[in-house]
């Protein structure tokens, strides 16, 4: 059988798609939908299911980064006990600073308190595409897989891609999205195109294609055990 391996990029795939779907990791099956782009007709290599993201790090006083990394310390268990190979980076500090403007909600009420700017702290990953691209390179070296799946529209990918295209004669296939977001009507979610000439197969999937892998609320409850007294 064709041998697959799964390369998402957890943090591409979250803003591209789960986060336009409101869901967080957690509410999504991961090792399903894995499946599911394998087929019936294909079969996963080993250690060929593999998530790439930045660790979150907790802040001292910060209930919100405290939250975040207990949610994904409960992600990683989860992957690894569906033999997931997970490769992280950290995550950088950067400060932006976001003039206030029409694109800006109230932004006349905030203009006419004398606020012409705001700066906010966003949270970059480093090196994550890196990491993706050696295992692309690595597992055709090693001819661990036929056929790469790449969940990422991450065009700095698109060299390590030609290379074991060309070089090792390896397809890869691309997975896209194509997702409307009811906060940003504007601003739909749509593949990279840039990646659909560089590789041999193209999958854009929707909204619909992911609701089955969306876990039910009651999954996500433990049941609770009752002692009789």
């Amino acid at each position: 059988m064709e041998r697959i391996c799964i390369h998402i990029d957890g943090g591409n795939f979250y803003h591209l798609a789960l986060k336009k779907l409101g869901l967080s990791e957690k509410e999504f099956d991961f090792d399903k939908f894995a499946q599911f782009l394998a087929g019936e007709k294909r079969t996963i290599s080993e250690m060929g299911k593999r998530y790439y993201v930045g660790t979150v790090r907790e802040k001292e006083g910060d209930e919100r980064s405290k939250k975040a990394m207990a949610l994904q310390t409960s992600l990683f268990a989860k992957l690894k006990s569906s033999k997931w190979e997970i490769k992280t980076s950290k995550l950088r500090t950067r400060m932006e600073e976001i003039t206030i403007d029409p694109r800006v909600q109230d932004y006349k009420k905030l203009l006419g308190l004398g606020i012409k700017s705001i700066k906010i702290e966003r949270l970059r990953e480093k090196g994550i595409d890196v990491k993706l691209a050696t295992d692309l390179i690595v597992g055709a070296i090693d001819n661990k897989y036929d056929t790469a799946i790449v969940v990422s529209s991450d065009g700095d990918l698109i060299p390590a891609i030609d290379w074991v295209r060309n070089r090792f004669k390896k397809k890869i296939e691309y997975v896209g999205f194509s997702i409307a977001d009811p906060k940003y009507p504007d601003s739909p979610t749509r593949p990279l195109l840039s990646m659909i000439p560089k590789t041999d197969i193209q999958r854009t999937l929707t909204a619909d294609d992911l609701k089955p892998f969306i876990v039910q609320q009651q999954q996500l409850i433990p049941n609770k055990i009752t002692k009789s007294e």
